[in-house]
């Protein structure tokens, strides 16, 4: 196993990291698993045995399920290795103040959240999601709160658009806040979008890249075809969305050719080239049993080739949108390295 370090944090992952999203499945979320204590902990024991240092879990997964099994099944063992990113924001109740980022919703959640994983910390604390209705000088504020209480050593943000990231960040330089470490984004070789913002927005200001759902809900994985669905779809989860069915299978056929010349499976080769990618720290990897996590994990030792990976691009890549495209015709001999991410060469 391999560990980057996370942002302009001195903070060391593992370039994989165990999501969780699976475990419980109460409420909507057996659509995507339901692994239950006594498996969880075979999962665990797998992962950190690997090297995997990171456990992703959301107070929303399996309403607080997911962070009561993960607290059950650590029960002290090796907790000290363990680093845990939990994230708040989502719908969790009835309530008027059940949901968003305001400084009442963000404390109580994690106070909440620690009580389910017993443990004092939480190593990562992700903004799960945007909220334009609270002020984000008050969700940093409180942000700053739990790390000076010491209830979260490091904040994070996730699915925010690169200039709620900017923002943000502004907020905390002018306040001398906590900054962001890390955004948790989904990105695939299906799925490039965050190369327009969100990865330059990395690389200029210094976030690690935690990718979420880095095969596309099972559809990279090289196991469906054309007429066939995920088990997650087939559930009726239908995250992420799919707009272009036919450039999928196209990008899943060379994932297939190039696993079966080396040797391996069509999603190791999908994570593989997800791990060159810029900014990219770790990949937050789930599955529903033993055989799916470690299929993942021989992914963290595999290394495509410059050939492979423009094989790979040549499949995916996607059209460069304004102003890219404009600054790639006017602006190409004064683009800066994060630039460059979203002003590819193309063939």
């Amino acid at each position: 196993m391999q560990y980057r370090t996370l942002g302009r944090s001195g903070l060391k992952v593992s370039t994989l990291t165990m999501g969780t999203m699976t475990f419980g499945g109460a409420g909507n979320f057996v659509k995507v698993g339901k692994t239950d204590l006594a498996e969880a902990k075979r999962q665990i024991d797998l992962c950190l045995d690997a090297g995997i240092n990171l456990i992703d879990t959301a107070n929303v997964y399996s309403n607080g399920l997911s962070e009561e099994i993960i607290g059950e099944a650590l029960g002290g063992k090796r907790k000290n290795d363990v680093l845990i990113a939990s994230k708040a924001r989502m719908r969790i109740g009835d309530g008027p103040n059940d949901e968003g980022l305001s400084r009442h919703h963000l404390i109580r959640e994690c106070e909440r959240s620690l009580k389910r994983l017993k443990t004092d910390v939480i190593d990562l604390y992700l903004l799960h999601e945007w909220d334009g209705t609270t002020p984000l000088e008050e969700t940093m504020a409180a942000l700053d709160t739990l790390v000076q209480h010491g209830k979260v050593r490091y904040v994070g943000c996730s699915n925010f658009s690169g200039w709620h990231i900017m923002k943000a960040l502004a907020i905390s330089d002018r306040n001398r806040l906590p900054r962001f470490i890390a955004q948790q984004i989904h990105y695939t070789l299906e799925a490039r979008e965050a190369e327009y913002e969100l990865l330059p927005v990395s690389l200029d200001q210094g976030l690690g890249v935690m990718v979420w759902s880095p095969l596309a809900g099972g559809l990279l994985s090289g196991k469906y075809s054309r007429d066939e669905g995920t088990a997650r779809q087939l559930a009726g989860w239908n995250e992420p969305p799919i707009r272009d069915e036919d450039r999928l299978w196209t990008i899943v056929d060379a994932l297939a050719e190039i696993g079966k010349e080396r040797g391996v499976s069509a999603a190791q080769v999908a994570l593989a080239w997800l791990l060159g990618r810029p900014a990219v720290s770790t990949l937050v990897v789930g599955g529903r049993n033993e055989t799916q996590f470690k299929d993942n994990i021989a992914a963290a030792s595999l290394t495509l080739s410059a050939e492979e990976t423009a094989r790979l691009d040549a499949v995916s890549r996607p059209p460069l949108l304004y102003p890219y495209w404009h600054q790639r015709w006017t602006a190409r001999s004064r683009l800066g390295p994060s630039d460059i991410v979203a002003n590819r060469e193309e063939d």
